[in-house]
């Protein structure tokens, strides 16, 4: 009878081995169950963000002046890609949007999960208590803090029986209301087409309305009969077909702008060009610092159409500022797109001027969102930057003081009180640009014109009333130093 035999040593180790993977296999199980219903019971409480259903400032804004739509945020966060503060911040920065849209917030909701709903946005469950948030606030629409596809935004309005709108929607509907210029029509119409053509929905009939049989007509006859053009892709046509006419007339209008730049740049005059985060206090500071009078609102993107306002350095040299506008966390790619001619004011700038809010509670955050924007234009990079906080009326010392040593370079001024504009005025004109041709020339006295011009464009050293002419040593650019060889009568 054979014998049992015994399990060799290699066996035994195999088996142990075996033995510590699955014990393993148990913990990392154990940890993802833990984190899955961690989530879970961080995304079944949905938090109110407080302070989202005060309306300020209602009467100062004419489109306010009906009933105001009322509004539900929500927002999804998730621990991997921001934290709770962070969210609850962006959710107040789109209450501002909405307000600044003409709407009322009822109330402000935020979700914590691993990651938005495929279907709702929220899932499920949460989709219907917020339908009964709205219907218990009145509410006429739910705007969420996020690019949303077609398909969540039709998931939830399903859910909600209300109208969806995303962020992104949010700052078109403000584009247009603010845009005055026909160049500033245009473009915010066609980002809001853009945004508009993958998201078209039809409702009914509408998908259905079919020009087949004799609805094509009794004349057609064999040949012409068939199922037609659906109503949804007749509204597609027409969208791409403004969409190209859009685009056309924009190009049309890049002359007219080349022949303002092209009339700074043959006189050499030096560009600023002022941007920042929107409602910074761009257009203020502007005013200040040049002593016109540009609209100033404290509103979002109250700026949309380019302003330019000339200044005279201490030596009298002419410069100008170029009033761009705001930037925004997350600003929609169409917009980008859209208004890059605006922004081409960014890259033919000798100077960048940053402004930013020194009394918003994460300043640095609007430093970081106007660097990625500025990142995406060519050339913007080695232009050189003076930052200015600005609204130093607003801020404790204790703010200050923080500003003051994250940024030890920048300015604090406030257009307001006029507090350290002047030594920003220093600093910024100390950046512009000398010119680079030296000229020592008698000039007659019959060519005041032309000594105008090199006070004004030019860097000028000394200046010599001669019985002869006028003696003139200055650093002046290329073409205006041809100019006063050419009347020169040494």
């Amino acid at each position: 009878m054979a014998e049992p035999r015994e399990p060799d040593a290699g066996g035994g180790v195999l088996a142990e081995s075996s033995e510590v993977l699955l014990d393993e296999g148990r913990v990392g199980t154990a940890e993802r169950h833990d984190e899955e219903w961690a989530e879970r019971e961080s995304r079944n409480q949905l938090k109110h963000v407080a302070g989202l259903g005060e309306l300020k400032d209602v009467t100062e804004v004419e489109y306010r002046k009906v009933r105001l739509e009322r509004v539900v945020l929500v927002g999804v966060w998730s621990s991997a890609k921001t934290t709770q503060a962070k969210a609850e911040e962006s959710l107040r920065e789109l209450a501002a949007l909405a307000e600044t849209a003409g709407a009322e917030v009822c109330d402000g909701l935020l979700q914590h999960r691993l990651k938005p709903d495929a279907a709702t946005y929220v899932g499920s469950g949460k989709a219907r208590e917020i339908a009964d948030i709205v219907a218990r606030e009145e509410a006429d629409t739910i705007i969420v803090d996020d690019d949303l596809p077609p398909s969540q935004r039709r998931g939830l309005e399903d859910a909600a029986k209300v109208k969806v709108v995303d962020r992104t929607a949010v700052i078109l509907d403000i584009f247009a209301q603010h845009a005055t210029s026909r160049e500033g029509k245009a473009q915010v119409e066609l980002a809001q087409l853009e945004y508009m053509l993958p998201r078209l929905r039809g409702w009914g009939g509408s998908l259905s309305r079919q020009a087949g049989g004799r609805a094509a007509g009794a004349d057609g006859g064999i040949g012409s009969r068939g199922p037609g053009e659906t109503k949804i892709e007749m509204d597609r046509r027409v969208i791409r077909t403004r969409i190209a006419r859009l685009r056309k007339q924009i190009r049309e209008m890049a002359p007219a702008r080349e022949v303002k730049r092209g009339s700074r740049r043959r006189y050499g005059l030096p560009t600023i060009a002022v941007v920042g985060y929107t409602n910074a206090g761009k257009s203020s500071l502007t005013n200040r610092l040049t002593g016109s009078a540009e609209l100033v609102e404290n509103a979002l993107f109250a700026t949309l159409d380019t302003a330019v306002r000339r200044a005279k350095a201490r030596d009298g040299r002419l410069y100008a500022y170029v009033d761009t506008v705001g930037f925004v966390r997350r600003l929609p790619t169409q917009l980008v797109e859209a208004f890059k001619s605006t922004l081409e004011e960014v890259a033919e700038a000798d100077v960048i001027l940053h402004v930013v809010d020194g009394s918003h509670p994460d300043p640095f955050s609007q430093i970081d969102a106007v660097n990625e924007v500025l990142a995406d234009i060519d050339g913007a990079e080695s232009i050189p930057r003076v930052i200015a906080f600005n609204k130093a009326d607003m801020c404790d010392g204790a703010t200050l003081e923080r500003l003051a040593a994250l940024e030890p370079d920048a300015h604090i001024v406030s257009a307001a009180s006029g507090l350290g504009v002047d030594a920003l005025r220093d600093a910024v004109e100390a950046l512009l640009p000398v010119p680079n041709v030296h000229v020592e020339a008698l000039l007659p006295y019959t060519a005041g014109a032309l000594l105008s011009r090199v006070r004004e464009y030019g860097h000028v050293s000394a200046v010599e009333w001669r019985d002869d002419g006028v003696r003139v040593v200055a650093d002046v650019d290329s073409r205006l130093a041809a100019q006063v060889v050419a009347a020169s009568v040494d």
